[in-house]
């Protein structure tokens, strides 16, 4: 599974993810406890029209990208309080991946 974060250089709020996104990666590479494994994608919206018009108020924006579906299957996630801690936004990463790919419980 992949998640993709939209943002542009110099928004904190999307610095701030991405720190906390590393943090639960991290997590799961160095075999601590950690409830669902992803990749991370960044994508800079500065750098394409399409994305700039679709993302310029919003981020920063997350989706899910599921591509064993068979087909790419992009799902949006609501954005994580900038309050949050590591735990609480793999909590909600899990949950909301469990609810939107029917996720197989990995507890």
């Amino acid at each position: 599974m992949q998640i993709i974060l939209y943002g542009k250089p110099g928004c904190h709020l999307c610095e701030g993810l991405i720190e906390k996104l590393e943090q639960i990666t991290d997590n799961k590479d160095s075999n601590k406890s950690a409830n669902i494994s992803f990749t991370l994608e960044v994508r800079d919206i500065t750098t394409r029209e399409d994305w700039f018009a679709a993302y310029q108020y919003e981020i920063p924006v997350l989706f899910l990208w599921d591509s064993s579906k068979g087909t790419e299957y992009l799902q949006s996630l609501p954005r994580p309080s900038p309050r949050a801690s590591v735990q609480q936004l793999e909590n909600l990463l899990f949950t909301t991946a469990t609810k939107l790919l029917m996720l197989p419980d990995q507890g």
